[in-house]
C-alpha cells in the first residue's frame, strides 16, 4: 500500500517587509491538497492560544522542517480578498509564476519596505493656562531673574501655540525650561506626525491646454471603455513633440475627477525633473515621486501618503508600479521601449505586462506611450491585443529636424581625425552665433574605453571578471585609475605595458568628458553643461544640470542615454550623434532596434520649439537600415524590416524566449549544471509540448515540437567577482510552455539544494547575459 503523502505549507503571518524572511510552516489538510496554492489567503491557529489569524502562502513542499508531532494545521482557505494587501499578495504570486523567483523575492519586490525608519514629528507649545495666569508667572519670573523663561512666557502672553523648533531656537530656551512650566502645568506640549515630502516645487498653476481633435478622440476612447467597464490596453504612437503628455494629463484629470489614482511611469529617475514640473503644477500636491533617489523615510512616507489617500498621482520607474495605492483607474508608462522598464534583479519581471496585470487587479487602464514602441507593443497591436493610437504632427507646427547623415569612412579618408565631422562643426559654430543651444550625444561614460599596448596589444583587464578595465582620469598624482564596471576593482594606470614593458600604453579616449574638453579646445567661451553616469551621483543632480540647461546656462549639454530621452528644451536647435553605431555591434538581438529608438529619440529633441530644426548622425554604417529609417524618422519602415529578422530567427515578439543563467563559484560545476539542466530540459520535451506549441524555428528539439534550444555556453561575460556565469536559451511560440519549463528547472534545483550554484529565468531578454 503507498505511504500517504503529507503535504506543508510556508505562511507568512506578518505582511511587512522586514518579517517576509520568517515564515511559519503548517501542516496542509486532505480537504485543501488540491486547491492550495502559492499566494492564498489562509486562515491559521497561532501562538499558545491558537488565535486565528489571516496568513499568506509563500510555498508548499513535502519537507517538514519542525516536530510533524507539533505541527499544526491551515484552518481554511479565505475567499474573495479586495484589499490593497490582497492585490499585493495576489500580484507577487503572479510574478512568482511568470518570471520564476521564491515567492519571499517577488514580496520583497512588491511590498514597501518598511525598516525602522524614524517618523518625522512636529511639535507645538501649547498654552494650558488662561492668558492672564500666564501674566502672572512672567511677573514671577522677571522677579527670580529667570530671564529664559520670561522670554518663552513674553511669547505665550501674544499667542497660544508657538512651533517648538521656534521655542528652542530663536528664543534659545532649553528642554529643561519648558520641562518646567509643563510640570508647573503652564504649557504642554503636542507631538504629530508628519509625512516627509520630497517634491520641492513653487506651483505656477498651469491651465489646461486645449487638445486637437486628434488629442481628444484618444481621451474619449480611453474614458469611454473605462466607464462601461470595459477597461483595456492603448498604444499611443505619437512622433517626438505630438503632445502624448498633454494627453497622459488630461487622462489622469479625468480619472482624478472620479476618485482613482494614477501611476505614470517614466524609464530613469533623469525623466523626473521635468515630467514632474508639468504634472505639478496641473495637480499641486497631490501629486508624489518615488524612486531609488529618495532616503528610506522618504520612500516609505509616499508610500504611507498613497496609503492614506493624501496623493492621487505618483510618478517614477518601474518600482512605482507597487505604490499601494487603493484604487487605481490608470497607469501610463511613457517611453515604453526602454529597457530600463525590465528588471535586471530576480525576479526579472517586465513592467509593461506587470502594469496589465496591475490593472487587472483594479478594473484599470493601461496607456503605453513613444516615439518608437518596442517591437512587442506594436505587435500586439498589429494583431488587436492592444488598441492602437497614433499622433502623426508636432504640437507647435513645426516640422520634423533636417537630418544629415555623415559616414566618417569618408571623413577620415578626406583628412579630418577630428571627433567631430565638417558638417557639425560648421553647425555648431552658426547655433552659437546665433545664441541658440545644441545637445552632443554620446553613448559611453566619463573617460570609458580599453587601456592597451600599442607595441604588443596587451589590453588591461579586470582580474576578477573578464572585461577590460576603463580609464577614468583624477586618480593618485594625476595618474589616472582603472576601474572595473561590473565588480568595482580599481587599480593605478600603468606608465609602462606590464606584459612587455613598453611605454606606448593608453586608453580609447572617446567619453563625454573628452567631447567637452575638445569642444572647448574648438569653441574657447563656449558653456558647457555634462550629464553621465559621472556627474549625475548625487540626490539633485538631475534637477540641478537639466534646470541650468533649460535656464540658459549653458550653450551646449553633452552627455550619454539620459539626455535624449523625453526632455523638452525649446531652445535646442541641434542635436549632434557622435558614433551612432556604437549600439549596431552590440552581440545582441535587439541591437538593430535599440539603435533606431536611440537615433529617433535623439533626433527628436531638435526643433521642438518655434525654431526649426537640425540634427547631424556621424556614423561608419550610413546603409543599415536602423540609420537610414532612424534619419528618416520612418517607423514603419523600420518595424517591416525588423519583424522579418524576428520571424525568420524566432526572436520575441515572433515567438518567446526564456534564457536559462546558472551562477556557480566552480567553473566546472557550473558547465556541468548547464549541460545537466539543458538535458533535463530536453527529456521532458515531449511532455511539455503538445500539439497547440506552434510553430517556431526548427532546431535541437526538432520542428514538431516547435521549440528550440541555444547552448548551454558560457555568458557573454564568462566571470564577474569571481563568479562563473553560464547560460542556454529555450525558444517556443507559447509563453505558457516556457513557463513550464521554468517549473520543472526549478522541481530540478529544490532536489538538489546547493549554496554554491544558481539559476535565474530571464523571459524575453533585453539583454544577452
Amino acid at each position: 500500500m503507498e505511504e500517504k503523502k503529507e503535504y506543508y505549507a510556508d505562511v507568512i503571518v506578518d505582511i511587512s517587509h522586514e518579517k517576509l524572511d520568517r515564515p511559519f510552516q503548517y501542516r496542509v489538510p486532505d480537504r485543501l491538497r488540491d486547491r492550495l496554492e502559492t499566494g492564498a489567503c489562509v486562515t491559521v491557529p497561532f501562538g499558545n492560544g491558537n488565535k486565528l489569524l489571516k496568513a499568506y502562502v509563500v510555498g508548499i513542499g513535502q519537507v517538514c522542517k519542525y516536530d510533524p508531532a507539533k505541527m499544526k494545521e491551515i484552518r481554511g482557505i479565505v475567499q474573495g480578498g479586495t484589499g490593497a494587501e490582497d492585490k499585493m499578495i495576489a500580484l507577487a504570486a503572479w510574478i512568482r509564476k511568470n518570471y520564476g523567483s521564491t515567492m519571499i523575492q517577488a514580496l520583497k519586490v512588491v511590498l514597501p519596505a518598511r525598516r525602522s525608519v524614524k517618523r518625522l514629528e512636529h511639535r507645538t507649545l501649547q498654552r494650558a493656562l488662561g492668558r492672564e495666569e500666564i501674566v502672572s508667572l512672567l511677573g514671577e519670573s522677571r522677579r527670580k531673574k529667570q530671564v529664559a523663561k520670561e522670554r518663552l512666557l513674553r511669547e505665550l502672553v501674544e499667542q497660544e501655540s508657538i512651533p517648538y523648533e521656534w521655542v528652542t531656537g530663536k528664543l534659545g530656551v532649553s528642554a529643561q525650561t519648558v520641562k518646567s512650566l509643563e510640570r508647573a502645568g503652564a504649557v504642554r506640549v503636542i507631538s504629530t506626525e508628519t509625512f516627509r515630502n520630497p517634491v520641492s516645487l513653487a506651483a505656477t498653476r498651469e491651465q489646461k491646454k486645449l487638445l486637437s481633435d486628434a488629442q481628444r478622440r484618444i481621451v474619449e476612447e480611453v474614458m469611454g471603455d473605462f466607464e462601461s467597464g470595459r477597461p483595456d490596453t492603448y498604444l499611443l504612437h505619437g512622433i517626438t513633440g505630438s503632445g502624448k503628455t498633454e494627453v497622459y494629463m488630461q487622462l489622469v484629470s479625468e480619472m482624478v475627477e472620479r476618485g482613482r489614482q494614477a501611476i505614470v511611469l517614466i524609464p530613469e529617475i533623469a525623466l523626473t525633473y521635468q515630467t514632474l514640473l508639468r504634472f505639478y503644477n496641473r495637480f499641486g500636491d497631490r501629486v508624489s515621486i518615488l524612486n531609488s533617489n529618495l532616503s528610506p523615510g522618504e520612500k516609505y512616507d509616499q508610500c504611507e501618503r498613497a496609503r492614506n489617500g493624501e496623493i492621487d498621482v505618483i510618478i517614477g520607474p518601474r518600482s512605482a508600479l507597487f505604490v499601494p495605492f487603493r484604487n487605481i483607474g490608470l497607469i501610463i508608462m511613457d517611453e515604453e521601449h526602454e529597457g530600463s522598464y525590465k528588471s535586471e534583479a530576480s525576479p526579472k519581471y517586465h513592467a509593461r505586462e506587470t502594469a496589465i496585470q496591475v490593472a487587472r487587479l483594479h478594473g484599470a487602464s493601461v496607456l503605453l506611450g513613444s516615439a518608437t514602441p518596442s517591437l512587442e507593443s506594436y505587435y500586439r497591436a498589429e494583431t488587436g491585443e492592444y488598441k492602437l493610437f497614433t499622433l502623426k504632427e508636432r504640437l507647435t507646427g513645426g516640422q520634423l529636424p533636417k537630418v544629415h547623415t555623415i559616414d566618417l569612412r569618408r571623413e577620415l579618408k578626406e583628412g579630418n581625425r577630428s571627433i567631430f565631422s565638417r558638417k557639425l562643426q560648421e553647425l555648431l559654430a552658426d547655433r552659437l552665433s546665433k545664441q541658440e543651444q545644441s545637445i552632443l550625444f554620446l553613448n559611453r561614460r566619463g573617460y570609458a574605453g580599453f587601456v592597451s599596448c600599442r607595441s604588443c596589444g596587451h589590453v588591461m583587464k579586470c582580474p576578477h571578471c573578464d572585461v577590460s578595465l576603463s580609464e577614468h582620469s583624477g586618480g593618485r598624482g594625476g595618474q589616472g585609475t582603472l576601474m572595473c564596471h561590473y565588480c568595482g576593482y580599481q587599480e593605478p594606470k600603468p606608465k609602462v605595458c606590464p606584459k612587455c614593458g613598453s611605454p606606448y600604453i593608453s586608453g580609447f579616449k572617446a567619453g563625454t568628458q573628452q567631447i567637452e574638453e575638445k569642444l572647448k579646445e574648438m569653441f574657447p567661451g563656449v558653456r558647457t553643461l555634462r550629464m553621465d553616469g559621472d556627474t549625475t551621483r548625487t540626490k539633485d543632480s538631475y534637477e540641478r544640470i537639466l534646470s541650468a540647461f533649460m535656464g540658459g546656462e549653458a550653450d551646449v549639454l553633452i552627455g550619454t542615454q539620459m539626455i535624449v530621452k523625453g526632455h523638452d528644451f525649446p531652445r535646442v536647435t541641434l542635436v549632434g550623434v557622435l558614433a551612432a553605431d556604437l549600439s549596431l555591434s552590440v552581440g545582441d538581438y535587439r541591437a538593430g532596434e535599440k539603435t533606431f529608438q536611440l537615433l529617433t529619440q535623439a533626433v527628436g529633441r531638435a526643433g521642438r520649439g518655434e525654431l526649426a530644426g537640425e540634427a547631424v548622425i556621424q556614423t561608419y554604417q550610413p546603409d543599415h537600415y536602423a540609420v537610414i529609417h532612424a534619419a528618416a524618422q520612418n517607423y514603419g519602415g523600420f518595424y517591416k524590416e525588423e519583424i522579418i529578422y524576428r520571424e525568420m530567427m524566432g526572436y520575441p515578439p515572433a515567438a518567446h524566449m526564456l534564457a536559462v543563467q546558472i551562477f556557480a563559484r566552480v567553473q566546472d560545476r557550473g558547465q556541468a549544471l548547464a549541460d545537466s539542466l539543458a538535458s533535463v530540459t530536453r527529456r521532458n520535451f515531449a511532455n511539455l509540448s503538445g500539439p497547440d506549441a506552434g510553430g517556431s524555428p526548427s532546431g535541437a528539439c526538432g520542428e514538431r515540437q516547435g521549440l528550440q534550444i541555444v547552448g548551454p555556453a558560457p555568458a557573454s561575460i564568462g566571470r564577474i567577482n569571481d563568479i562563473f556565469r553560464f547560460v542556454f536559451y529555450v525558444k517556443c511560440a507559447k509563453y505558457d510552455k516556457l513557463v513550464q519549463i521554468k517549473d520543472l528547472l526549478e522541481e530540478e534545483m529544490q532536489k538538489r539544494q546547493s549554496a554554491d550554484e544558481l539559476v535565474q529565468f530571464d523571459f524575453n531578454p533585453m539583454n544577452t547575459m
